[in-house]
């Protein structure tokens, strides 16, 4: 029984320590053979690192390690061409001076290699183009370029704008060196989490190919559902596919619905439902961003946007729902296409990442201790039907409240829904329907739903209006196919910020 490959990013030490390996040899051979110039967005700890070092063995011409793989009998293993591989994914660097010592560093690493020694009077980026051209003639073959994590210095310091920009010029000078060195180059891709726009870090590298929405590469990193019954079969006896499915899967690139390989392995190792991949790096900067920006998270989860909306990222002004969707906590869930081109239906990927996010919206909120009691009561609530106990909860979610990212009237009803969201229970903001949109709908086991409205009013006259929008836009006949509906009218009072007017029914 092949062991499963957790945190084994060196396609070598895979394929000799006996791990499984998912085969992803078909859609590289596809890529080398279609271009020459690629870059590749994918979340962290999505296999990208793996990939980069699957190429690199491929042109070496390691043929013992692709035995019984695709590429296989396609690839002609006499034609062997050095690899120039710069990996950021392993560094820290905390200012411009560090990395320029790390670009410094691969350099001369690499330089060993092919007897160049580095020149002190020359810039870094004079030295990549002399080592390149010496690479090339020493070998006599072009060299493939292979840069994995390219933007982790920028992200690493995304909150020292100065500072950033620096790094920036760097990293730019250092990539646009590729652009003149046509001749000498076989092969290049570029793997990180971000796109940068407008002053872009690619700018002088104008043929480099973006296949991060590219449907032919949709699943050249992560595991498709039937990858993951083929390879892990003896891993999975036993366990429910579909709950497996729900928590884990769900990335979308417009080809497979995909797992993070690290969430599905960790999973299988452990066979414990537990958010593996989130809690490995805390968005910090994103909270505070939302915070800073007074987001309306509750638009997260249904939102639509443009194709150029969704590749920017632009250090002068971060757009949310791009940086959200490009770090992995939102993902496409429908694609519309449009006369002046491609929309996308976003969505948080699977119950892993939505219960985590919210989670972490809610530290923000109120104390732990009361955030996973209230947690437990109302999911309890909800199953048992014991509506009446909802609203005594609720207020005490209100009552706990010590800042939110808003300091407004909204940011309780917002603390509401993102408590139901960090349930875990299937939730839905903006709910299409006919005659207009559900504030919120909740359904329990695939047979109860809950329809809830909220309304933020000023005085006792305004009150029953939430619970009679649901009646007169008949929200509820959208789900009139479950075995029981009620309806919930929530409404707060703008001044005092407790809730005045709770109403509920079963319509069916």
């Amino acid at each position: 029984m092949k062991k499963l490959p957790i945190g084994i990013s060196d396609f070598k030490e895979l394929i000799n320590g006996n791990y499984i390996y998912v085969d992803k040899t078909e859609y590289i051979y596809k890529l080398i053979n279609s271009g020459k110039y690629y870059f590749l967005s994918r979340p962290r700890r999505f296999g990208k690192s793996l990939l980069i070092s699957t190429i690199r063995y491929l042109f070496e011409g390691q043929k013992e390690l692709f035995k019984n793989l695709y590429i296989q009998d396609k690839w002609n293993w006499e034609e062997i061409y050095p690899v120039i591989r710069i990996d950021f994914a392993k560094t820290q660097v905390k200012n411009e001076e560090e990395l320029q010592m790390e670009l410094k560093a691969t350099i001369i690493e690499t330089g060993r290699k092919y007897d160049y020694e580095y020149n002190q009077e020359y810039t870094i980026n004079r030295n990549l183009e002399k080592l390149i051209e010496r690479v090339n003639e020493l070998s006599k073959k072009q060299a493939v370029i292979l840069i994995d994590e390219y933007d982790k210095p920028i992200l690493d310091n995304i909150e020292k704008k100065e500072e950033v920009e620096r790094i920036r010029e760097v990293l730019k000078g250092f990539y646009t060196t590729l652009k003149g060195l046509d001749e000498y180059i076989k092969f290049v891709l570029i793997t990180g989490v971000s796109k940068f726009s407008k002053v872009s870090l690619f700018s002088g590298l104008n043929q480099l190919e973006d296949i991060s929405l590219n449907k032919d590469f949709g699943n050249i990193c992560g595991y498709t559902q039937q990858e993951l019954e083929f390879y892990f079969k003896e891993y999975l006896q036993g366990l429910n596919l579909d709950e497996i499915k729900e928590w884990y899967n769900g990335y979308y690139f417009l080809q497979d619905t995909l797992y993070n390989p690290f969430d599905i392995l960790l999973y299988l190792k452990n066979r414990e439902f537990r958010s593996y991949w989130y809690k490995t790096g805390t968005p910090t900067f994103l909270i505070k961003l939302i915070k800073k920006q007074k987001y309306d998270i509750t638009k997260l989860d249904n939102i639509i946007l443009r194709e150029n909306i969704l590749e920017k990222f632009d250090i002068e002004e971060i757009k949310i729902e791009a940086l959200m969707f490009q770090t992995g906590y939102l993902t496409i869930k429908e694609v519309y296409q449009k006369e002046y081109g491609q929309e996308y239906k976003l969505g948080f990927p699977n119950k892993e990442v939505k219960i985590s996010f919210n989670e972490n919206i809610l530290e923000f909120t109120i104390k732990e201790e009361v955030r996973y009691k209230l947690v437990d009561e109302i999911i309890t609530i909800l199953k048992k039907e014991e509506i009446k106990k909802l609203k005594e909860k609720l207020e005490i979610l209100i009552s706990n409240i010590s800042y939110m990212y808003l300091k407004e009237e909204a940011s309780y009803v917002l603390a509401v829904f993102v408590l139901f969201y960090s349930s875990g229970l299937n939730v839905i903001t903006e709910d299409n329907t006919s005659k207009g949109r559900i504030d919120l709908t909740i359904t329990v086991n695939n047979s109860i739903v809950y329809i809830l409205e909220f309304k933020v009013i000023q005085n006792s006259k305004e009150k029953g209006n939430a619970i009679k929008q649901i009646l007169e836009k008949e929200y509820y006949k959208k789900y009139l196919n479950y075995d029981k509906v009620y309806i919930v009218g929530i409404e707060l009072n703008k001044t005092k910020k407790q809730i005045v007017n709770f109403e509920y029914q079963q319509v069916k």
